[in-house]
């Protein structure tokens, strides 16, 4: 594989810009000039829409820029791919950024994609859930694993991220993402996950659709897909810079977000009921990839809810904490609620209400 030394972005066809790397492994960008004409920022903060080369941070994103990490596979998608291109010859640890970029290609997460398009992901209408995902059990069992589902899982699996096993898959000509149980998960996950996301759906979130495949194996409908085509999304780890490994956030910083992105009270609304759906049903694992904003017809929104389960976190805590408590309490929540101007009594009723039908 020959490396790369100039990728570039594009969005919806359009071309967006170029990627270069620096002497020392620094990425950087420039907007193409004919999209600062009529385009409009792909990261507000990291990447404002103006003239002239920007250089990313060293840290967290090894020399990125959070939104193009966002594209990348971590998880299982790197396993993964470090195992197929393994199998093809390749030391993993020879790639730059720009190549991972460019084998991402066209089939990542959201809209971006990245030219010269080395990517091979295929999404089947059919696929084998039961035998992939007994598949999967022997690649996290085995560091040495090399059977011939690498390269299927790998070309289903395009770049999704998270710990547990799951690929991209066309059921009905919709796409969805189907996940499999980790070594560590209960031989029940997906009953689980699915069962709470009819809670959450119950409790007002704002869910895609979800179902329950072959009744074993969770499955999300891609909302990153649509009929007109792809929706650009970026993680709020991507938009702040932020290391999502590590506790780094207060629930008050993305309420902030979400205001000076969307200015759009509705979306503070949306973003409450998950603050409070997280708390009732202990999901501590709310790290700052596990909530994002999507540009939608121009406009910024706060994404489908997802990744709503209960978990320990590090150490028992909150992974954002709320009201900068990592223990917090009802209090706690109708006080980031209203310092970010939610009328007090109706964040009560809401949370009365989704506590009500959370047993």
């Amino acid at each position: 594989m020959k490396q790369i030394k100039l990728v570039e972005v594009f969005l919806a066809n359009q071309k967006v810009g170029r990627l270069a790397l620096t002497n020392d492994g620094i990425c950087a960008f420039e907007y193409d000039s004919n999209y600062l004409v009529s385009g409009s920022s792909i990261s507000p903060f990291e990447l404002p829409l103006r003239n002239g080369v920007m250089l990313a941070k060293r840290h967290p994103f090894e020399g990125n820029f959070g939104v193009f990490d966002d594209c990348l596979p971590d998880g299982w998608g790197l396993l993964i791919l470090d195992r197929y291109l393994q199998q093809q010859g390749l030391n993993p640890k020879t790639l730059t950024l720009l190549d991972r970029l460019s084998l991402v290609g066209s089939c990542g997460r959201g809209a971006l994609e990245f030219i010269p398009d080395q990517g091979f992901v295929s999404s089947p209408d059919y696929v084998s859930f039961e035998h992939l995902a007994a598949e999967t059990q022997k690649i996290l069992a085995s560091q040495t694993y090399q059977g011939d589902s690498i390269e299927a899982l790998y070309k289903q699996g395009g770049s999704p991220g998270g710990a547990r096993p799951k690929i991209f898959t066309k059921q009905d000509g919709n796409e969805w993402l189907v996940k499999f149980r980790a070594s560590s998960d209960p031989v029940n996950i997906g009953q689980i996950e699915y069962d709470y996301s009819l809670l959450a759906k119950k409790c007002g979130l704002e869910m895609p659709e979800t179902h329950l495949f072959e009744d074993k194996y969770f499955g999300v409908e891609r909302f990153d897909r649509t009929a007109h085509g792809k929706v650009h999304v970026v993680s709020v780890a991507g938009l702040l810079n932020a290391d999502y490994r590590l506790p780094c956030l207060d629930y008050a910083q993305i309420f902030q977000l979400c205001s000076v992105l969307t200015h759009n009270v509705q979306e503070l609304w949306k973003l409450y009921r998950l603050m409070v759906f997280n708390y009732l049903i202990g999901n501590k694992d709310d790290h700052a990839k596990n909530f994002a904003f999507m540009l939608w017809q121009g406009e910024w929104r706060l994404t489908p809810s997802f990744d709503i389960l209960p978990s320990s976190g590090m150490n028992g805590y909150h992974t954002t904490s709320i009201n900068d408590s990592i223990m917090p309490t009802q209090e706690d929540i109708l006080v980031v609620a209203e310092k970010n101007g939610l009328e007090r009594n109706k964040a009560l009723a809401v949370y009365n209400e989704m506590k009500s039908l959370i047993r």
